[in-house]
């Protein structure tokens, strides 16, 4: 059967939602995708996903194929119309073409980019409440950029991940970015790589406050990549402020 590939970049807020991949009752972001893609073309795609977000964790720019049979015939952009149709208001396609038979959007990717927001102030802004991390005390930005310093390049990041089932075959991976941007009460932590572990994005982040807080110094962030000793990392920081921003190709 001829088929025809689609490349669509995906947002969506995902306060209400058990991750990318739905656990129990279906209330998952790719799951609704499915329903959505369903209704139009009478059948449910494979979709594969540039990443698996976490329950609670947003996107901005989600990248993912999928292939259904030729004769559906939709262009990319009454493609993005007629899904947005259909989904709820907190997804959304933002675009969608019609991509070459080669395109994969996991295995092509270069670059991932995810950053995390963190409101540093003793009242939380309430709009913001599903969208950054409150922390009241005070934190030393200095210091958070001088441990943000350490995490670039190749590094093992086995005290950076939560272990899952099974074994953790590579824990080696590279960051190319890793800035603490402070806009009033509000900072940016901007974490650019060709791949992350486990909720390893969440696990530097709370790392980062810790320090910023004064519990690890920068110099034991630097020990602890260089350690191989068992240690359980930093604390994780919460799933709400972070957002999978772009990906790479």
């Amino acid at each position: 059967m001829t088929t025809r590939k689609y490349k669509l970049t995906l947002a969506y807020d995902g306060t209400c939602y058990e991750g990318w991949q739905a656990r129990k009752d279906g209330r998952g972001i790719r799951a609704t995708l499915a329903r959505a893609l369903e209704s139009l073309c009478g059948i449910a795609p494979e979709i594969i996903a540039s990443s698996r977000t976490d329950a609670g964790v947003h996107a901005r720019g989600l990248v993912l194929h999928l292939e259904v049979p030729a004769s559906f015939s939709f262009t990319g952009e009454s493609l993005r119309q007629a899904l947005n149709a259909k989904l709820p208001d907190a997804i959304r396609v933002m675009s969608a073409r019609i991509a070459p038979a080669r395109f994969h959007a996991r295995f092509d990717v270069l670059e991932k980019e995810y950053r995390y927001q963190v409101w540093n102030h003793p009242v939380m802004d309430p709009l913001l409440r599903h969208q950054a991390w409150h922390v009241p005390r005070p934190l030393e930005l200095a210091s958070m950029k001088e441990a943000a310093a350490h995490f670039i390049g190749r590094h093992d990041f086995r005290h950076f991940t939560v272990m899952r089932k099974g074994e953790l075959l590579d824990s080696h991976r590279t960051l190319t970015q890793c800035r603490v941007i402070k806009q009033g009460k509000r900072l940016t932590i901007q974490l650019t790589g060709e791949g992350f572990l486990y909720k390893m994005c969440r696990r530097i982040v709370g790392t980062l406050v810790q320090v910023g807080e004064g519990k690890l110094t920068p110099s034991e962030v630097h020990a602890l990549l260089h350690s191989p000793a068992p240690h359980p990392g930093g604390f994780v920081a919460p799933a709400h402020g972070l957002m999978l921003w772009r990906v790479g190709y």
